[in-house]
C-alpha cells in the first residue's frame, strides 16, 4: 500500500534534519518512492513511500519527531482514482 507522508520542519532545524537525513535508511518494509523537498518549513518534506503493512511506518515517526511534525496518509495513484471514479459514474455521465 502506498502512504504519503507530509513533514514540517521544526524552526531552525535544517543542519540537523540535512546531517541526519545524509545517513539515514528507511526501516525494513518500507521502500521510498518518491521524496520531495521544499525550500519551505510548511511543508519541508513530503515523501511517497511504499508498505504491505502499516506498522512499519511507525520507525520513521520515533526517527524524525524530534526535528518534524510529521502527518501519514493512504495515497492511490491519480490513474487508479481516475479508474475508480470512472466506476461509480452512471453511464451518461462518463
Amino acid at each position: 500500500m502506498l502512504y504519503g507522508l507530509v513533514l514540517r520542519a521544526h524552526p531552525k532545524t535544517f543542519n540537523e534534519r540535512a546531517t541526519r537525513r545524509v545517513q539515514w535508511q528507511p526501516p525494513e518494509g518500507v521502500n521510498i518512492v518518491a521524496e520531495y523537498w521544499f525550500p519551505t518549513d510548511d511543508p519541508s518534506v513530503v515523501s511517497i513511500v511504499e508498505a504491505d503493512d502499516p506498522n512499519a511506518l511507525v520507525p520513521i515517526s520515533m526517527a524524525w519527531d524530534d526535528l518534524f511534525d510529521i502527518e501519514v496518509f493512504p495515497v492511490t495513484p491519480a490513474e487508479e482514482g481516475l479508474e475508480l471514479l470512472r466506476q461509480m459514474m452512471p453511464a451518461q455521465e462518463r
